[in-house]
């Protein structure tokens, strides 16, 4: 065994990607001392998207932004070396970790500072962003970060409204006099990992918004906001983005991107990969090893996993090894193209335990030395 590449991301509550693949690489050298070890630092497009993009260089810029209420945080964006390409991770300035949990409440909360983010980007010259979306307090639709690009919003009475979740049932008339003209020539990509529409049983709300700290009874209140909000959007800007994969993500954010600034929507990983050269340095690769907190049938869809394993076959038939702290949906994962499925965490410990970061570095030595020894 001469070179393993590893692209593992976060084990949530417990192990960030580069602590993950350096106990990865321990459990390899146990087995094969001479072996190469490339890490690849990962993310899905949400919180470390920038920390796993610091290996491109170029600048890290500082912005004192509008929280997702109406407090003040300091946010960040990546610039490419080049300066034309802003990397901007939305959790940054409108993230739930942002909102003590008794404050926590998408009615409330706003994507403002993501779009101030984008706005000093876009008055830097940058010429294209890159916008990841995970880990949002949000479900406004993306109303706040329009409005911090220019864009106003009223209601029926032409009352000015800020963009928040309750506004979303309100706005009657969008106003884009104050946009910039600059606005127009900007390619935007978002980074997603997930694929739910922008409303409806499986969009924003229903599905997201309780853990942003909703009540059962915003539910109802926030999708049909939502669902009046796409109507209008495909009224003004006669892109219909209702039923787009991934206009749901960071409570409806993705679905404005694609309406007023033409956002392609992308998952999160194949853009880290990309920026990475993975592809590159998986050419002489005898193994890949990737992983996540927990494996089932939800990474296949378009999860770290599954994105490391689609580039593993283009370039060819590289063995790719799936670990995760819980495992779920084996037959699935291993029909999927895996070559090995595997839990790193005994059956028998408890999840306490599992999750102190010692015990899961070693529960990952463990299982990757085995793993190793079983196949190769």
């Amino acid at each position: 065994m001469k070179k393993i590449v590893l692209a593992i991301d976060s084990f949530k509550g417990c192990l960030t990607s580069n602590k993950a693949e350096a106990a990865c690489a321990e459990g390899i050298r146990s087995v094969y001392p001479h072996c190469s070890t490339v890490s690849v630092p990962i993310a899905d497009g949400g919180e470390g998207m920038l920390d796993a993009l610091r290996g491109l260089g170029g600048e890290e810029i500082q912005v004192r932004v509008q929280g997702p209420l109406e407090e003040e945080v300091d946010a960040r964006y990546r610039l490419s070396p080049d300066e034309r390409t802003a990397y901007i991770e939305m959790a940054s300035a409108s993230g739930l970790t942002l909102v003590p949990p008794e404050k926590q409440n998408p009615m409330l909360t706003s994507t403002y500072g993501t779009g101030q983010l984008m706005r000093h980007a876009i008055d830097c010259g940058c010429q294209r962003l890159v916008i990841g979306l995970g880990g949002s307090a949000t479900n406004d639709g993306g109303m706040g970060m329009l409005r911090a690009l220019g864009y106003r919003f009223f209601d029926c009475e032409g009352k000015a409204l800020e963009g928040r979740g309750k506004d979303l049932n309100k706005v009657w008339r969008i106003d884009e006099s104050l946009v910039p003209p600059t606005l127009i020539d900007v390619q935007c990509t978002a980074a997603c990992d997930v694929r739910n529409p922008f409303y409806g049983p499986q969009g924003a709300a229903y599905v997201f918004a309780l853990q942003k700290g909703a009540t059962p009874s915003m539910l109802e209140t926030l999708d049909k906001g939502l669902k009046h909000w796409a109507e209008l959007m495909a009224n003004t800007t006669g892109c219909n983005i209702a039923s787009l994969p991934g206009a749901g993500a960071a409570g409806g954010l993705g679905g404005a991107l694609a309406a007023f600034l033409k956002a392609e929507l992308r998952p999160g990983i194949d853009l880290l990969l990309e920026a990475n050269r993975f592809t590159e340095l998986i050419q002489d690769a005898d193994c890949i090893i990737t992983g996540e907190g927990k494996a089932d049938c939800q990474t296949l869809m378009g999860k770290v996993p599954a994105g490391v394993l689609r580039a593993a076959r283009q370039v060819g038939d590289i063995p790719t090894l799936l670990i995760a702290g819980q495992v779920e949906d084996e037959d699935e994962l291993l029909n999927a193209g895996f070559r090995c499925v595997r839990a790193v965490t005994p059956a028998d410990m408890p999840l306490a335990r599992a999750l102190q970061k010692e015990t899961a570095q070693a529960n990952i030595r463990q299982q990757v030395a085995t793993i190793l020894k079983e196949i190769f």
